[in-house]
């Protein structure tokens, strides 16, 4: 029920914010505004403020806005007030009006992870699961339970992580910028500290995504292996398993965390057969031996074991709050990461070292809209600030209908003193649109096989 809402309340936001961006610095240039709306088709809501000559429409269709600002080259312009038109202006004010569109929504980014970190939000704490066998962080010698306290690329610009979001970071950004992370590990098992080096230059960065993280070995925060809620008639049930039993052992095999349980259950049937073995547990401080045979179940091409119980507790959980300058900071920080993740992606699909399958539509964005929404205020208020800064990316790429495109014509213009004619903006407009309509129905075509998958 709340992806709908929640889809048009971010849409409406960040497309508000993207035009008020070119709105406020057209008349700060002393450009003349003739509309300023959101969405396209017939309007729903039409007014003029009070002293203004500008026209404010809601429109039906929240996929976009415009400013239209007085332009020869659209209509003729009374010579009275030509030195109010858009095309008239010189070029760092029009550099300007069309760059402030993108800007304010990452601007609005900034403020939006700000106002998170300065509210505070629960976070999992950077406790370690244990890694995937075979992983960058196993031949590393990490071990779960281990808490990273630091992190850094070099021993003198170490820094406190907070949580396991913070961890993720700092490893999307070793990844990116082709890195060795080094990380200062506690554990309560050893007094002293240590320190371990990930040598995250050796990864391809062509996805960050979960098989990414899977190949680092750090790809959730540690979970004591306890069961949670037991489905009826499935082989927890069967096999006497109880809600809050906690897994000592299966089989020879000591059990350190959650993450690693699920693994040795869905390797239980790599043979094609369900494998029963002994399951060494705690039941309210009694020690207990179970014979456990789970199901199997198809997944993709292999089959796998499951027990039909929740394996894992829930992870550890910290309140993260910034201080104002802290939180300021954070939020550029933050802002500048996702751009410059977002400009690499976008870099790689267009060379082709990364899948197509990367895009995302409106149907995808709907999806997270609801989903983030449903989990609270900070996690939507994130969720806005990461299409803050999609938005305000997309809008610079140099493709002639973005406003991109229009600043690679001032480029242009300001490299050779001469606009560009009229007849080449149009062949380019036309070039771009075509571009942007491929896009589109890519991202499209995304949304509906992932929905229907």
């Amino acid at each position: 029920m709340l992806t709908l809402p929640a889809f048009v309340l971010a849409l409406a936001l960040l497309i508000a914010v993207h035009e008020y961006g070119h709105y406020r610095v057209a008349l700060a240039c002393g450009v003349k505004v003739l509309r300023f709306s959101i969405g396209f088709g017939p309007a729903l809501l039409r007014w003029t403020a009070k002293n203004s000559v500008t026209e404010f429409t809601l429109c039906a269709i929240p996929l976009g806005g415009f400013v239209k600002m007085l332009d020869e080259r659209e209509a003729p312009v009374a010579p009275t007030e030509r030195h109010r038109a858009f095309n008239t202006q010189s070029l760092r004010a029009r550099t300007a009006i069309v760059a402030a569109g993108p800007l304010a929504n990452l601007v609005l980014a900034v403020l939006l992870y700000a106002a998170v970190g300065w509210s505070g939000v629960p976070e999992p704490q950077a406790i370690l699961a244990s890694p995937e066998a075979g992983s960058l962080a196993a031949r590393a010698g990490l071990r779960a339970g281990e808490r990273v306290e630091r992190a850094g690329f070099d021993q003198e610009s170490m820094q406190t992580v907070q949580s396991f979001d913070e961890l993720r970071s700092w490893l999307i950004r070793g990844v990116l910028d082709g890195k060795e992370l080094t990380l200062e590990l506690a554990s309560a098992e050893r007094a002293a500290r240590r320190t371990v080096a990930l040598s995250l230059r050796d990864l391809p960065d062509n996805e960050v995504n979960a098989e990414l993280f899977r190949k680092i070995g750090i790809s959730g925060p540690w979970t004591r292996p306890q069961i949670g809620e037991v489905q009826p008639d499935g082989a927890a049930q069967r096999n006497g398993l109880r809600r809050d039993d906690l897994v000592l052992s299966v089989g020879e095999v000591r059990i350190d965390d959650g993450r690693q349980l699920r693994e040795l259950i869905r390797a239980s049937a790599s043979g094609g057969a369900p494998l029963t073995q002994t399951w060494r547990i705690e039941r309210a401080g009694a020690l207990l031996a179970l014979e456990v045979t789970p199901d199997l179940r198809q997944d993709g091409t292999q089959m796998i074991g499951r027990i039909g119980a929740y394996v894992g507790a829930p992870p550890a959980w910290v309140t993260v709050q910034r201080g104002p300058l802290e939180g300021l900071w954070l939020g550029v920080v933050r802002t500048w990461d996702m751009s410059s993740m977002s400009l690499r992606m976008m870099g790689k699909m267009l060379v082709g070292e990364s899948s197509l399958k990367n895009l995302s539509g409106p149907l995808t964005i709907a999806d997270y809209a609801g989903k983030s929404a449903s989990l609270g205020l900070m996690q939507y208020l994130q969720f806005l600030a990461l299409i803050s800064v999609s938005l305000g990316v997309l809008n610079l790429l140099p493709l002639p209908v973005l406003d991109g495109g229009h600043l690679m014509y001032y480029l242009w213009e300001g490299a050779t003193g001469t606009r560009v004619s009229d007849a080449w903006m149009d062949r380019l407009q036309r070039g771009g649109v075509a571009l942007l309509l491929m896009m589109m129905s890519i991202a499209l075509f995304n949304d509906v096989t992932r929905l229907l998958g």
